[in-house]
């Protein structure tokens, strides 16, 4: 007989390669991490997350609209939001929107609530008009997203015309050797750590799974065009561990 593990990994797997449960699935197990979220990610990263997040935020070119409104998609804890805000120059408002409440409510504090406002809301249906940001960015959530190509044209619709699009995403190497050195840490090291720091069985399998089946660098900036982003470009961050995509609507 099945145990409840082998069940629970056969979900993530599902989840993984956009299976119907996905939604559900990315919901509850992050919801479930909360807690550990933060303390994971810079140490499973070894810290280079912060590094890279701050390229992303470069990358939005938010100076030239210092005064804004800027959205935060598939937020979680608030780190990228917080960063944002923080920023001496920065004096708009950053919505940080997520479906995990739990994620939300533990980044609670890390910003003002007059300039970091967190929502509870789905990246496929944002409570917002046309044309209402003058900036996005998403940090690690895009192939968390159950259905990717409505997730982009949905964030098309929310952004003033002329307005970016930032897109911070783990990838997987070209090279061989780092390729091999890489997938040996993603497969088995980090899974390890994650279940026993987080207590989860499975979030930190589903990771490298979904990471797998997410689309390579130039997939992505395809499908970022047919979204109805324009000069799409792409760039590879630590050996093409993770890369910066950026759009503009």
């Amino acid at each position: 007989m099945p145990s409840t593990l082998d069940a629970d990994l056969r979900r993530a797997d599902a989840a993984a390669a956009g299976g119907a449960e996905k939604r559900a699935y990315v919901q509850q197990i992050f919801s479930e991490i909360a807690p550990r979220y933060d303390l994971l990610n810079h140490v499973l990263s070894m810290n280079i997350d912060k590094a890279w997040r701050r390229r992303a935020l470069e990358a939005l070119t938010w100076r030239a609209a210092p005064q804004g409104r800027y959205l935060d998609l598939c937020a979680g804890t608030l780190d990228v939001g917080a960063q944002l805000v923080r920023e001496a120059e920065f004096d708009g408002y950053v919505m940080a929107a997520d479906f995990a409440e739990p994620m939300l409510r533990m980044g609670d504090g890390k910003a003002p609530r007059n300039s970091l406002g967190p929502v509870a809301a789905d990246a496929l249906q944002l409570p917002v008009g046309d044309g209402v940001f003058d900036g996005a960015i998403v940090a690690f959530g895009i192939r968390n997203v159950a259905a990717l190509d409505v997730g982009l044209r949905e964030v098309r619709r929310a952004l003033k015309p002329g307005a970016r699009f930032v897109i911070l995403e783990f990838s997987t190497p070209r090279n061989a050797l780092v390729r091999a050195g890489y997938q040996c840490y993603f497969h088995f090291v980090l899974p390890t750590i994650g279940r026993i720091v987080s207590g989860h069985k499975t979030a930190y399998s589903y990771l490298p799974k979904s990471v797998a089946h997410f689309p390579v660098e130039e997939e992505l900036a395809s499908r970022m065009s047919a979204a109805g982003f324009r000069d799409v470009t792409w760039t590879p961050l630590s050996f093409g561990i993770a890369a910066i995509h950026v759009g503009v609507a």
